[in-house]
């Protein structure tokens, strides 16, 4: 049942505690009992793993929009300085 390759390593990493613990739980228990339980657990691994990519996906994407409106809002400071300093030269 454990899983000793690089990416398997790499996914624990990335899963919560409790669903390592039950994983090494799972691995402890008679096969065919085990066999019953696995594609559930397998599912809801899938589900925390997918769940965790959208997470990080939205708070790049968020932090992406940070960024970006910080670049707006330098930009329209700049275009209204620029703008108060052209009425500016046309009045006097």
């Amino acid at each position: 049942m454990t899983e000793t390759t690089p990416n398997a390593a790499a996914k624990n990493e990335q899963l919560p505690v409790d669903l390592v613990e039950l994983d090494a739980l799972l691995a402890e228990i008679p096969a065919e009992h085990r066999r019953a339980i696995l594609p559930v657990f397998d599912r809801v691994k899938e589900s925390t793993l997918r769940r965790r990519r959208i997470l990080n996906l939205v708070q790049d994407a968020l932090s992406q929009l940070r960024l970006d409106m910080k670049y707006l809002m330098f930009d329209l400071e700049a275009t209204r300085r620029e703008r108060d300093e052209f009425r500016r030269q046309v009045e006097g």
